[in-house]
């Protein structure tokens, strides 16, 4: 019997009850190209800010760069020591870095200087790794976190000059909190299910777009596995997607290639729905292709 508080399978589930109309008369060739904060990508497929990739493959995480370079896409960046986003950096990869809510403020100050000084285009945090499940402050590989208030945001987004992005945001309120605090994306995520009964990503989406769209950049996490994801993210308000562990199989057969694969494998059948729905770009994707199916 499935588990019916399963935040992932009703994740899951969610995508599976879209479903897409078709529009072929004036259809064209699509154009999947993605601008993020001033640089163009080929693909608004981007990664998930993963981490501890090493049980997939040696030196995982740059490996994962550089098959999203590879595939002309924005790589993202976990929890991980310094040498490790050394490393990432030194492959090319566009990255953005998540830092963690650690106690210590400075430690996180210093973190975001360092992503800064090794060419990361944009970083952020991790808000959704502030409690436990069981109601107290979490521990994370032995590192204790604990929330942040919106003055103690402000000040972590005004220590660096690259965009701040707020990773773990699945309500209106706190995407509220991160217009005010100056972030200038946020991820709609529950953080592959850290909380049972999760509402999915997408169902709180449009509620999101309608209060905050056009702010802040909006990216969707959980659970994207196909270009069709994607597709459905971006009807409902998303401007890109992170797909995560999607990847870690092909990162775990064949390392970077097997990302590259895999990044272009979605975005074919991304370009391949667009081409089918009338869409010659992304901003020609809305939520009037969508229709949901009965018993949700």
């Amino acid at each position: 019997m499935s588990n019916r508080s399963d935040a992932n399978q009703i994740t899951r589930d969610y995508f599976e009850s879209l479903l897409i109309e078709m529009r072929h008369m004036d259809g064209v060739l699509p154009d999947t190209s993605f601008e993020l904060f001033g640089e163009k990508f080929d693909t608004p497929i981007m990664m998930a800010a993963l981490s501890h990739l090493n049980s997939c493959c040696d030196d995982g995480m740059a490996e994962m760069a550089r098959g999203a370079k590879a595939a002309g896409a924005v790589n993202w960046a976990g929890m991980g020591d310094i040498a490790e986003l050394e490393g990432i950096c030194k492959t090319g990869a566009r990255t953005i870095k998540i830092v963690k809510p650690y106690v210590s403020d400075d430690e996180i100050m210093e973190r975001l200087e360092h992503a800064e000084k090794n060419g990361c285009f944009a970083v952020g945090m991790d808000i959704d790794h502030s409690f436990s499940g069981r109601g107290e402050y979490d521990v994370v590989l032995g590192l204790h976190m604990e929330p942040k208030s919106q003055q103690q945001m402000k000040r972590f987004v005004s220590a660096t000059k690259l965009p701040f992005v707020v990773k773990g945001v699945l309500s209106v309120t706190d995407a509220k909190k991160c217009v005010d605090i100056g972030a200038k994306a946020i991820v709609v995520s529950h953080h592959h299910g850290i909380l049972p009964y999760a509402v999915p990503p997408l169902m709180v989406l449009p509620d999101i777009v309608k209060v905050v769209g056009g702010q802040v950049k909006i990216f969707v996490d959980c659970c994207v596995e196909s270009g069709y994801d994607a597709f459905k993210a971006l009807a409902l308000g998303a401007d890109a997607v992170c797909a995560g562990r999607v990847i870690m199989d092909p990162l775990r057969k064949e390392q970077a290639e097997g990302v590259r694969k895999d990044i272009l494998r979605m975005n074919a059948e991304l370009k391949g729905t667009m081409a089918r729905t009338g869409c010659a770009k992304l901003s020609d994707i809305d939520s009037s292709m969508l229709h949901q199916r009965l018993g949700w």
